[in-house]
């Protein structure tokens, strides 16, 4: 076995020298690099100037870039457990609500491959919030975790000052002979919180922010997306140094890379919604050599295909409880645009988000997306969509009105809007996230990215309508949803393993 002492060492940090292998098992490598809580429309590539994600835009550039990925929950758990097991969350128990345990039956894709001879491992927020012990794992669900590395400094408090890349050093530094690697970066980045005026701070500007349609245009809200887009940049630039630590050793064009994001970025009506800011996430693959380089793909893709992907990219699959569907089809054709004629829906869906109803109580959403429209069933529209407008405090008495959507992370954009909810300009946009909601709700997002006109009761959209909830149905059917077998009460039992807040009884909101 032939081997290449190499010293590396890249920006701001030096590495020791370690052996290159050559590999026997031609296999290649996976890399996935899962970002916190960001929209399918803040990466440079995509032509939002206010952030730089040159990494992001390379593997765009030199592989393919999806332009409709759709998450399996607008929630960091749920979804991330989605990807592990190729699995719906409905399809999940525990696993498929928020911080609650990840019942050992469900198989996730490392393991898999790790028992298929690859070397695994991962750095970062791996699949949490959550209890994996409990259910008798005996690791977290994206594998052995590399975390010995950390940084003096950092770009803006709130960023972690975990060393990802570092990490990812270690890892490759402790594969065996022989193995592939698969690896899962997860960023802690852009999740709340950011620093305050840290975009300003960094020689951001307010004009290159362009404000998504469901808030209100001020310096304010500008000033907090150019927060969020300095922590998306510090994520990119770990993967980035990741990237060139693969060229260095020659292991770059043997690993497919996959870039993506758990859910949408955490604002009002984003994250925590089924809305296109809460589901719609980045995502661009590269495998030079394998796949056709350079192309913009608008096949509807899920967080379920995902796991049976990396699953055939090994050889290793595929399993049969996964009920998504790998994308290796679209990845080898040499097409543009609309590739795989069969990808006419992404789904997506959410119960608990944060600890923000009496009882720990849910808001039952799923969402059905084609091509133009989105369409939402909210299960229990009698509940507030954000969370009850008020807890109790610490001394058992009612806190303040409009001070308890923890739905909705704590941030100066929420902050904003509930200053200025009796405003003429700010109010719309306050109700827009906090009000209840009906229980269908559709959106032409080709026309409304933003989804701020529901259709669902407009007769012009009565077929469409129609269509698309009797396909919603039958796939929830298929895929054996609680919601719809018997009511999915089972739900609002999960022990949640974080925080819980009191709130009153909801005839008292």
């Amino acid at each position: 076995m032939t081997r290449f002492p190499l010293l590396i060492c890249l920006i701001g940090h030096a590495w020791a020298a370690f052996s290159v292998v050559t590999h026997a098992d031609d296999r290649p490598n996976i890399l996935l690099a899962i970002s916190d809580d960001q929209s399918f429309a803040h990466t440079s590539i995509a032509g939002f100037k206010a952030v730089e994600t040159p990494s992001f835009d390379r593997i765009a550039r030199e592989g393919v870039w999806f332009m409709n990925a759709i998450c399996g929950s607008p929630g960091c758990s749920p979804s991330r457990a989605s990807l592990l097991t190729g699995r719906y969350t409905w399809q999940l128990e525990q696993a498929g609500t928020h911080a609650s345990e990840f019942p050992k039956k469900f198989e996730v894709y490392p393991d898999l491959l790790e028992r298929a001879g690859y070397f695994v491992g991962n750095t970062g927020k791996a699949w949490g919030p959550g209890n994996w012990e409990i259910s008798g794992r005996v690791r977290n669900p994206a594998g052995p975790q590399f975390k010995d590395h950390a940084r003096t400094q950092v770009p803006a408090n709130g960023i972690k000052r975990i060393d990802y890349a570092g990490n990812f050093h270690d890892f490759l530094a402790a594969r065996p002979e022989d193995r592939p690697f698969c690896f899962w970066y997860g960023g802690y980045e852009p999740h709340r919180e950011f620093e305050k005026g840290s975009g300003l701070r960094l020689g951001k500007k307010l004009e290159d922010v362009e404000v998504p349609p469901f808030l209100p245009d001020t310096p304010e809200i500008r000033s907090d997306i150019l927060d969020y887009c300095v922590e998306i940049e510090n994520f990119d630039k770990h993967l980035g140094q990741m990237l060139r630590l693969l060229e260095q050793l020659g292991e770059l064009d043997n690993t497919i890379v996959v870039v993506t994001s758990d859910n949408g970025m955490a604002f009002p009506r984003a994250k925590a919604n089924c809305y296109e800011y809460g589901i719609h996430v980045p995502m661009a693959v590269r495998w030079p050599g394998q796949i056709p380089a350079g192309r913009v793909v608008r096949d509807l893709v899920g967080f379920s295909d995902l796991a049976p992907t990396f699953l055939e990219v090994a050889r290793a699959g595929p399993h049969e409880a996964m009920t998504g569907k790998s994308m290796m089809n679209v990845l080898h054709s040499a097409d543009e645009g609309l590739v795989d004629a069969s990808r006419e829906f992404a789904y997506s869906g959410r119960e608990r988000h944060s600890s923000s109803r009496w009882k720990n109580l849910t808001y039952p959403q799923r969402a059905l997306r084609s091509q133009q429209y989105l369409l939402i069933r909210n299960f229990r529209p009698e509940r507030w969509p954000a969370g009850a407008p008020q807890k109790y405090e610490l001394d058992g008495t009612l806190g303040p009105l409009h001070g308890a959507y923890h739905d909705i992370d704590a941030c100066p954009s929420l902050s904003y809007l509930i200053e200025n909810r009796d405003s003429q300009s700010v109010g719309r946009y306050f109700h827009l996230a906090v009000d209840k909601r009906s229980d269908w709700e559709l959106f032409d997002v080709e026309k409304d990215p933003g989804c701020l006109t529901n259709l669902a009761d407009d007769p012009n959209y009565a077929k469409i309508k129609q269509e698309l909830s009797d396909q919603l149905i039958q796939h929830l059917l298929a895929t054996g949803d609680p919601r719809i077998l018997d009511g999915g009460d089972i739900y609002e039992t999960y022990t949640r393993y974080s925080r819980i807040r009191k709130f009153p009884r909801p005839d008292q909101d």
